[in-house]
């Protein structure tokens, strides 16, 4: 799912420089941890659906218009925008896993405390390693044409999920690595805020996606 390369434009967006803790959701959602749960590590085990379940809420509770980013963005920002994309980095930020990235050879088998890595050139964490993201797009094979603003509206079966996961392989974790999952997965899966203005031409707004 990573091939052909392709020349991608993305207009401005906003990101979320962490991914969603337990804290958050729980101060959105209304809900409390499980003893396992570090107040400041990422939320995981959530679906794409509850993922926009919570943006809903979100956004009724600011007025705002937050949403899942689409995967170009996220790959945008992973290899760290203007600034990080000529240097590469077959991470987020680094060509070494263990300074950017919580991963099966580091992680000691636990989420941990957002932020406590290296950033990305854009000052953004985790976009390797601790949790898998959810995006909005469907997952389909890339083509070699130039694209500007492309996000997936259309598919069947499964969603894609970027950035690998505190329990698997630092090959996971690439800034080019493209999963499935299904909609209704949530084993292992967390998820970070974008913000726009304006919501990507296409895309549902969270509170109709939740369902």
């Amino acid at each position: 799912y990573e091939t052909p390369s392709h020349q991608v434009t993305v207009s401005d967006f906003f990101i979320c420089k962490y991914e969603v803790t337990n804290e958050l959701w729980n101060a959105v959602m209304g809900t409390t941890s499980n003893f396992w749960e570090k107040g400041k590590a990422p939320k995981i085990g959530v679906s794409w659906f509850e993922a926009n379940d919570f943006i809903c809420k979100l956004n009724e509770k600011t007025g705002r218009t937050y949403r899942l980013l689409t995967d170009a963005e996220w790959e945008f920002a992973a290899r760290g925008g203007k600034k990080g994309v000529p240097l590469n980095h077959k991470y987020a930020g680094s060509d070494d896993a263990d300074e950017v990235a919580w991963h099966a050879g580091n992680s000691g088998d636990s989420p941990h405390e957002v932020g406590t890595k290296k950033p990305n050139e854009l000052g953004i964490y985790d976009m390797s390693g601790n949790s898998w993201e959810w995006v909005y797009d469907w997952l389909i094979a890339y083509t070699d044409t130039p694209k500007t603003n492309p996000i997936q509206l259309t598919g069947s079966g499964n969603k894609t999920r970027r950035g690998g996961h505190y329990s698997e392989p630092e090959e996971f974790a690439r800034v080019s690595r493209r999963a499935i999952r299904s909609r209704d997965g949530a084993a292992g899966m967390g998820f970070r805020l974008g913000y726009s203005e304006k919501m990507p031409e296409g895309m549902t707004a969270p509170c109709k996606a939740a369902n």
